[in-house]
């Protein structure tokens, strides 16, 4: 794709509106554009960038397995007070005259257990496990983090059922290994942590928190060892000894909550009536999970954590181009537009800068900005060559195109 051909163009300033990092970037680099506190368009490079993080969430999902659906968005009054969470302070409230009221779907732990009445009737019909990435609306009054904190959000909600306590229990962790799959490849850090249930469940539930200065969330956690709590249920301070091992000390920080994990036991089942008929004919409550990941947040925490004075640093697995190619003058079009074909030729994403009216440093700026993992460079200094860097590191190389596109395909 050439740059001019990009719908959105980059900025020389930062918004004056954004208080965080991560929205700052986006806007400016042209991924997202503000409608409103908490309501982002995720402009065409932005959406390439949720449907990678999305396609790599699908993937490690279909290999649990579990079978992706889509619920709706509008969801009538009755269905939430089967639960009790009608009236909690998140949900946006729509009244049609002659029609009746509605909720718009923070979470879908009432519609998927109302549809699983009419397809789980047996133990045999166990366990099942579907998901959906859908666009979530929560009353949020304090969406001022860009894509942290929206009213507005992507997410993948995974809902799983089961005959016993025990296989819940199993899947559970099972999801947690996924979980921990699908941040390696995202390149994040992610901490499993122990929390309390919020408005899902009263039970003990787990987070897989991203440490970063900005995050909200204060995490308690051991120094040598796997043990994190949330603030919420801590019991330590920080500096007292490790309650699971004999040599860490509690050290605490900030962290962005990027995913969460819950046990709801036989809650909604109960509500909804969802009931199987064991091995021996006895009619027993379905045992029930949900897990989440936020699709839009993911992008929000890799762009406020992985950035530098020069703009975003994207992982290569989630850039939304993997190659930003410049043209320095003319007399190089030639030989950089083969390049360019032989890039495309080779399935590797391409971002084509030949603008005759932009200076060098112009183009090598807008390449940090968008934080491409690769600048490729051709001029009268190359020849029939290419002078490739890599974003995150200072070293500038010249090599054959061949071998360049080697590199890149290694």
């Amino acid at each position: 794709m050439l740059v001019t051909d990009l719908f959105s163009k980059t900025a020389k300033e930062f918004p004056k509106d954004e208080e965080s990092l991560n929205a700052k970037f986006l806007i400016k680099a042209g991924f997202i554009r503000k409608l409103s506190s908490g309501v982002y368009s995720y402009l065409p490079l932005g959406l390439k960038v949720i449907k990678k993080i999305e396609q790599i969430v699908r993937e490690e999902m279909n290999v649990l397995p579990s079978e992706e659906l889509l619920m709706p968005s509008l969801i009538t009054k009755s269905i939430w007070e089967k639960s009790g969470r009608w009236d909690v302070d998140v949900v946006y409230k729509i009244n049609e005259d002659g029609v009746g009221e509605f909720g718009l779907g923070w979470t879908h732990e009432e519609v998927i257990t109302d549809i699983a009445t009419h397809f789980i009737f047996s133990y045999e019909d166990l366990p099942k496990s579907v998901y959906q990435i859908q666009t979530k609306f929560r009353r949020e009054p304090r969406a001022k983090s860009g894509l942290l904190r929206g009213r507005e959000f992507i997410m993948k909600d995974l809902y799983s059922f089961h005959k016993s306590e025990e296989d819940l229990n199993s899947y559970y962790q099972k999801i947690i290994d996924s979980y921990s799959k699908v941040f390696k490849r995202l390149d994040l850090d992610a901490k499993v942590v122990t929390a309390g249930g919020g408005l899902f469940t009263k039970n003990t539930t787990h987070e897989f928190q991203v440490f970063a200065e900005s995050g909200e969330d204060i995490i308690f956690y051991c120094s040598e060892c796997d043990f994190a709590v949330n603030k919420e249920i801590a019991k330590n301070e920080k500096g007292d000894k490790c309650p699971n091992c004999t040599d860490g000390e509690i050290e605490v920080k900030n962290a962005i909550e990027v995913a969460n994990v819950f046990r709801q036991g036989t809650k909604y089942s109960e509500a909804f009536g969802l009931n199987f008929k064991d091995s021996d004919g006895v009619s027993k409550p379905v045992w029930h999970g949900s897990y989440g990941i936020g699709i839009s947040r993911i992008m929000g925490t890799l762009a406020e954590i992985k950035n530098d004075k020069n703009g975003i640093i994207w992982p290569d697995s989630v850039s939304p181009f993997k190659v930003y190619l410049i043209d320095l003058n003319g007399e190089s079009s030639d030989k950089c537009d083969k390049l360019y074909k032989a890039l495309q030729e080779n399935a590797l994403e391409v971002i084509y800068d030949k603008r005759n009216n932009v200076s060098a440093g112009e183009k090598f700026a807008n390449a940090d900005l968008l934080g491409i993992p690769w600048r490729a460079v051709m001029s009268k200094k190359t020849g029939d060559k290419v002078e490739i860097k890599k974003r995150t590191g200072d070293e500038v190389k010249i090599v054959d195109v061949n071998e360049f596109i080697q590199i890149l395909k290694g």
